[in-house]
């Protein structure tokens, strides 16, 4: 009887809320979930779960389960990981989830290397800008840029990226070209959805903070809506540089404000055990680091940890 496979199907109806998000999840009928559920109950004697019209939650004895469950899945993890760490091969599923530019740019074509490398691997990619919850999704690894947002899990931050502030050539000749941050809020600002919504943008000039006001006239989730928003001349923005390295040689669009540093952006691994990084996801964060280092070799890489929101 695969008593971890019942618990695991236990944690992941409680995280999903329901029994139906529960058999998404894991790839199975909701009718497997719930038979599942039946079996542990009965094998321990107690009823571990509510079923209402909404979805489910747990009873005290489902409370009491679900913390156990969680403690024996993440000591099995750490097994699996320390004797995966006696091998030399790579195995396993792992479900990875980056943001659309660092996969088409880095991500796709490491992870195709690293599959022909360890044939054993599974590695499902999936590319959303959307902050995911490595946790409540079932995600192994995560690679983020900018804000991480309220998840589950633990992470580190990994590199910085140079930003800078952008507009078409067009647009500043209509509007003219910014000589003091005073005169940004003048202009129209394209933002990043993940971006702060105070209307406000620190640059650094000699050690100096500044905070520029802005008026937000443009938001996109896309990093490539936002190029195509800016060489359309709607307004300017702050974009990583080398997102944008084509197009500012080309002369589709020129800097800002040159003097005045935007603040970088912070790229984070996040992860759903805390126990730390295995095998697999260290040499993916490795393998992307060192891409990124050898395309553009200004990134600043770190591995200083960072502790994230706890499950």
């Amino acid at each position: 009887m695969d008593r971890l496979g019942l618990l695991n199907t236990l944690i992941t109806a409680l995280d999903a809320g329901s029994l139906s998000r529960a058999a998404k999840r894991q790839g199975m009928t909701q009718s497997a979930v719930s038979q599942q559920i039946q079996q542990l109950e009965q094998l321990l004697g107690q009823q571990l779960l509510l079923r209402t019209a909404s979805g489910v939650r747990a009873t005290r004895a489902g409370a009491t389960a679900a913390q156990h469950a969680r403690g024996l899945l993440a000591g099995y993890a750490a097994l699996e990981k320390d004797l995966d760490s006696q091998s030399d091969r790579l195995s396993g599923t792992y479900r990875i989830s980056v943001g659309t530019v660092f996969g088409r740019t880095f991500m796709g074509p490491l992870l195709l290397q690293l599959r022909q490398k360890y044939p054993d691997l599974d590695i499902v990619m999936n590319t959303d800008d959307r902050i995911v919850d490595v946790v409540r999704e079932n995600y192994d690894l995560a690679i983020r840029a900018g804000t991480i947002g309220n998840n589950e899990g633990f992470g580190r931050k990994i590199a910085e990226f140079e930003t800078v502030l952008l507009a078409s050539p067009e647009y500043v000749k209509t509007h003219g070209l910014p000589q003091h941050p005073d005169d940004l809020k003048r202009l129209s600002f394209i933002r990043y959805n993940e971006e702060a919504a105070n209307n406000m943008l620190r640059l650094t000039r000699n050690r100096l903070g500044v905070d520029a006001e802005v008026r937000v006239g443009f938001t996109a989730s896309d990093p490539q809506l936002m190029l195509q928003a800016l060489t359309g001349g709607m307004g300017f923005a702050r974009v990583v540089r080398m997102i944008a390295e084509e197009e500012i040689r080309s002369g589709a669009l020129v800097e800002l404000l040159p003097n005045y540093t935007p603040a970088p952006k912070q790229v984070y691994a996040v992860y759903p055990s805390r126990n730390g990084l295995d095998r697999c996801q260290e040499a993916i964060i490795s393998g992307f680091l060192d891409l990124v280092k050898a395309q553009h070799p200004n990134t600043t890489t770190t591995s200083k940890p960072l502790e994230l929101i706890t499950a």
